[in-house]
């Protein structure tokens, strides 16, 4: 765990070298991607022999098995399924809330010139849940839900079969609750790749979401443009700011070390106003991570890139949380409303020492799956606008408004050399 000054905050992140990809990794899915492109199944069937734990002989997985994965864990835990259906709707209403924030028009813009906006969803989408350690089950609702809100026609779920050839049984449960269409077992850059490109039996789909490791960010990547993406993901990290008057050294330390366990990659930090609550801060961190089940994963992320800053001032705090613009930004602090209106650049703001991220990551209704490595300067996180399409559309009738417009093209045309251009407007003259 480092701790550095605001003063210090520019000269350490300038010397953080800039995450690039490795060049083996983007060879690789390189390969994978052309092999699925010319095999279609086929190569999809060697790299799952290769990277993942099984390779199913049939890639779909019927909708009848994640019925029963889903009857089975209400059955076995019900507490989890309650839990699931609790965030499911969350999710399904604020997914709904967000879809009436885009909408159809027209709009007048002068006589005989109307132009307007129609709002369409994607045909078919495809989300990508990883497995691994831990499975992400809500990860399957905060990919699936939005996608059906948004009125996609199809919803197309990806994930890594086990060693039954299926994925893991709590993915199953919760793509049956949240309505997915069809199951494929399968996983990595190959899923993506066949997503994207179509097999003989995995679809081709307009849009992919959702996270993966670096093999599955290269892949999203290199085949965004004839796929569209979410956006490319890279490890998760939160930024707290608190000033202690409000919460606890201790729950500082939990919250970081919730974004800790998830990997070694993943990044903890908190901008504070004295060396006091740093060193309380460091020292709730030793006691928690002697009882925590995932220490050692926490502890490596720690110990890579886990950091203190301590600021001086409110702005000095707020500039370089724009700077940094985490995926996850807490707002500990007394009087919080004076931070927000000058924070710009984050995934999700939890505002107050109640909304702890965790919340966001499961059960309010917000989406977790969000920028990272500063791509909040940019990017905001899934959500219903991923997979609908603005589009325009423009009518005219004899008029003043459209008589201007028409001459003003023909116009602009012929100055930038496009005769053909100038000709079409012109050829509509009265």
């Amino acid at each position: 765990m480092k701790i550095i000054t605001g003063s210090e905050f520019d000269a350490y992140w300038k010397s953080l070298a800039l995450r690039s990809d490795d060049e083996k990794v983007t060879a690789a899915v390189q390969n994978i991607i052309a092999a699925v492109r010319a095999e279609g199944d086929i190569a999809v069937r060697r790299f799952a022999s290769q990277f993942d734990r099984s390779s199913p002989e049939k890639l779909e997985v019927p909708r009848s098995i994640a019925a029963e994965a889903w009857e089975k864990l209400k059955a076995d835990d019900g507490e989890l399924a309650a839990a699931l259906e609790f965030a499911s709707d969350h999710i399904r209403r604020f997914s709904m809330e967000q879809k009436k924030q885009f909408v159809d028009f027209e709009y007048v813009m002068d006589g005989g010139l109307v132009t307007g906006q129609r709002v369409i969803p994607v045909e078919r989408a495809g989300v990508y849940v990883p497995g691994g350690r831990f499975p992400l089950i809500s990860t399957v609702l905060m990919g699936v839900i939005p996608a059906l809100c948004a009125g996609v026609g199809e919803v197309v779920l990806a994930s890594p079969p086990g060693d039954d050839g299926l994925p893991d049984s709590r993915i199953l449960a919760a793509a049956h609750l949240a309505g997915v269409e069809r199951i494929f077992a399968i996983g990595g850059a190959q899923a993506i790749a066949a997503l994207a490109i179509g097999t003989e039996t995995i679809p081709r789909v307009d849009i992919i979401a959702g996270p993966g490791n670096k093999y599955v960010a290269a892949a999203k990547r290199l085949l965004f443009g004839e796929v569209g993406i979410d956006f490319v993901a890279g490890p998760t990290d939160v930024l707290i700011i608190a000033d202690g008057a409000v919460n606890s050294a201790d729950l500082v330390a939990a919250d970081m070390l919730a974004q800790a366990e998830h990997d070694p990659d993943a990044r903890a930090r908190v901008l504070v106003p004295s060396r006091a609550l740093a060193d309380q801060i460091t020292a709730a961190l030793e006691r928690r991570l002697r009882t925590l089940p995932t220490a050692k994963t926490a502890q490596a992320s720690l110990d890579a890139g886990g950091l203190i800053i301590i600021y001086t001032s409110q702005e000095e705090a707020i500039r370089i949380a724009n700077v940094i613009a985490p995926e996850h930004l807490e707002l500990q602090t007394a009087d919080t409303e004076s931070w927000i209106p000058a924070l710009k650049n984050y995934g999700s703001l939890f505002i107050g020492e109640k909304s702890a991220e965790v919340l966001g990551d499961y059960s309010a209704g917000i989406n977790h799956t969000l920028p990272t490595s500063g791509s909040a300067r940019f990017s905001g996180g899934l959500s219903v606008r991923h997979f609908l399409k603005t589009v325009t559309t423009l009518r005219c009738a004899e008029g003043e408004g459209w008589e201007q417009a028409r001459r003003a093209a023909e116009i602009i045309a012929h100055a930038e050399g496009l005769a053909g251009h100038a000709e079409s407007a012109k050829i509509r003259s009265i």
